[in-house]
């Protein structure tokens, strides 16, 4: 198993400006919607990849592209502190914020920042490893398909976890490609 994937960082959020971490799961920035609306006319197979399905919209909305991307919403992709801007709101209201996006479908508490979504070291190194055994998954599935790349939108901590890459450092709505393969050792991204 060889499949590309791609990790990027959310785009410029209200906190990372003001230096605010009692904000809780705060929004992007005028420069973060800039940057994720520049990233989807930039990103490499950003027409197959980059623009979500139609599915998410409302019929009116107009916005969405036929066989775009696939969205999969998971909660072990969060960050790994547990200060309030790390942390995502309840469900209930990102289903008002975003209705269609599958929200309701996340576990009751994913956002809680105990068990298994404790920002401990050993925790998010479980997360991570279920992230990658999932997308190796998703790589398998896909196989047969068209769609063959992988986008994983994340954290500036967690994706070092994710990708087992201790220097991995992307600005807001910056990415790297890997190669997905599996070794003796597990599921491992590797660096292009």
């Amino acid at each position: 198993m060889t499949s590309e994937v791609y990790l990027v960082r959310h785009a410029e959020s209200t906190h990372n400006v003001s230096k605010d971490s009692s904000q809780l799961d705060p929004g992007l920035t005028p420069l973060g919607f800039e940057q994720a609306t520049q990233l989807t006319q930039t990103f490499p197979y950003a027409p197959q990849m980059g623009v979500l399905d139609k599915r998410y919209f409302d019929q009116v909305s107009g916005h969405g592209i036929e066989n775009g991307a696939i969205l999969i919403l998971d909660p072990d992709l969060q960050e790994r502190s547990a200060l309030p801007c790390d942390t995502g709101s309840i469900s209930p209201a990102l289903e008002k914020a975003f209705p269609g996006l599958g929200v309701k479908d996340l576990p009751e508490g994913w956002q809680v920042k105990e068990g298994i979504y404790a920002p401990g070291d050993e925790a998010v190194k479980e997360r991570a490893k279920r992230v990658r055994s999932r997308v190796a998954g998703l790589s398998n599935q896909l196989k047969d398909e068209q769609r063959k790349h992988i986008v994983v939108v994340t954290y500036g901590i967690f994706m070092k976890f994710h990708s087992r890459d201790a220097d991995i450092d992307l600005e807001n709505a910056g990415w790297k490609s890997y190669m997905l393969e599996k070794h003796s050792s597990g599921i491992v991204l590797s660096g292009k």
